[in-house]
């Protein structure tokens, strides 16, 4: 168990282990759920937890975590995120997600995913660290970064589909027309590994040689008109166009019906169009941070439809309170709305700002 416990870096003093005597057999039928949510429970008193707008600030981390989000005009507010500091009991991790419902009952969808991915993520991670660690093969030291990106990519990839696959036999939410993207990262020591389903974005700012800050996108907008979505729905008999009205908004329908008009190309949930070219695979990427790296900002498709990346990274970093910095960016947002969409219906708005470390920022040029 010697190598098992060092791969776990101090999993030792989680209360997974506490309450697991069979380590193997419990991964292995992901029991360790019960775990995961007793662990989410105490985490929630400790105030590590976040699931609306505020802050995450602990005293021993060099994470600052900002959340923000505002209503829109189209109803409910139909985005939710999460940040859950020393994620899994791991002091060295954050995790950070949000969460962009749309349809009827997309406001329960982003919940119930957000609520799932915590358990499902963390559960998946711990067994294929198991798996690993069994294998005589397996050498962590050897490449530490390939290890943990392969381990975090396995994991996010197992934990996507079961989501998707539970989502759909859910009888309390009905999810045939109605679904949500989901944009995660993992903070673990001196990398990120960042999962997106969906439209929403991630976009690092980073110190150029300058000494300016420049953004970095970290994440692809999944949207139905890109090259390899619109060949993957065309070849599933699903279709890619555009509202007379919204020129420049290609959305994905069915073959013989003007629904769902789906504005991205992956999603959980919207099974009406599963066959035809939406999926819900994860982009899973990694980016080992420096010291020139200060923030990034995670935030639904409502900020990027009116700010730039590079006005994104200005705003954050103009921000007088870093607690204040997501919500500075969401109500540019607003102003933004107001200004070019006039007479459109203003979507909600959800950030994340996540700072790396406690020195203070450069200002952009």
């Amino acid at each position: 168990m010697g190598r098992l416990s060092s791969i776990f870096n101090g999993f030792s003093r989680s209360l997974f282990l506490k309450r697991t005597k069979n380590l193997e057999n419990s991964f292995g039928n992901c029991d360790g759920r019960e775990a995961v949510e007793a662990m989410a429970k105490d985490a929630t008193k400790k105030e590590l937890i976040l699931t609306t707008s505020g802050t995450v600030n602990v005293e021993r981390s060099q994470n600052f975590a900002s959340v923000f989000s505002k209503r829109g005009q189209k109803g409910m507010n139909q985005d939710c995120c999460i940040v859950w500091e020393e994620f899994g009991c791991q002091e060295d991790m954050i995790f950070c997600g949000i969460f962009d419902g749309h349809g009827p009952w997309g406001h329960f969808v982003a919940k119930r995913v957000r609520e799932s991915m915590l358990s499902s993520l963390l559960c998946n991670w711990q067994k294929t660290l198991v798996e690993a660690s069994l294998d005589p093969d397996f050498d962590l030291e050897s490449d530490k970064k390939l290890h943990k990106f392969h381990i975090w990519k396995h994991s996010y990839l197992k934990t996507c589909a079961a989501i998707d696959q539970e989502l759909e036999h859910q009888n309390k939410i009905d999810s045939f027309y109605s679904g949500t993207t989901a944009l995660t990262i993992v903070r673990q020591g001196e990398h990120i590994f960042i999962a997106n389903v969906g439209d929403s974005r991630a976009v690092l700012a980073t110190t150029s040689e300058t000494g300016n800050l420049v953004p970095v996108q970290l994440t692809v907008d999944f949207k139905p008109n890109l090259p390899q979505e619109a060949e993957r729905i065309i070849q599933c008999k699903g279709r890619v166009s555009c509202l007379q009205d919204e020129p420049g908004v290609p959305r994905l329908w069915l073959p013989d019906e003007e629904s769902p008009g789906l504005a991205m190309s992956r999603a959980f949930g919207d099974y009406c169009v599963k066959d035809f070219g939406l999926v819900s695979i994860p982009e899973v990427t990694q980016r080992y941070i420096t010291s020139k790296d200060q923030f990034v900002v995670l935030a639904t498709d409502g900020v990027w439809d009116v700010i730039s990346n590079e006005e994104a990274v200005e705003i954050v970093s103009l921000a007088p309170d870093r607690a204040k910095s997501a919500r500075r960016l969401v109500e540019c947002a607003v102003h933004a709305w107001k200004k070019k969409r006039k007479g459109i219906a203003m979507d909600d708005i959800s950030a994340i700002v996540l700072f790396f470390f406690t020195a203070a920022v450069s200002s952009p040029k």
